[in-house]
């Protein structure tokens, strides 16, 4: 644990991003892998779940979760039988 008052402040601050990284991360595998399923079992509702795996793929992508080609890799598995 650091002893400068600035950094511990950068821990705690550094912690907190951490933790929302990581679920806005599991949050879109969560929602690529509903997409997946659903178009495996030919929900009625796949076409939206395909929209929300989109949209979390892309804002992962944006906030550099994620590398652009991955993501770019990610919305074409899931599109693909959408």
């Amino acid at each position: 644990m650091p002893n400068i008052k600035s950094a511990i402040k950068r821990v705690t601050t550094n912690n907190k991003a951490q933790q929302a990284n990581i679920s806005q991360k599991n949050d879109m595998r969560s929602a690529v892998k509903n997409a997946k399923t659903a178009i495996e079992n030919n929900a009625d509702n796949k076409s939206e779940l395909v929209q929300v795996a989109v949209k979390k793929i892309d804002k992962a992508a944006k906030s550099n979760l994620i590398h652009s080609n991955k993501a770019d890799r990610l919305k074409s598995q899931v599109m693909r039988n959408k």
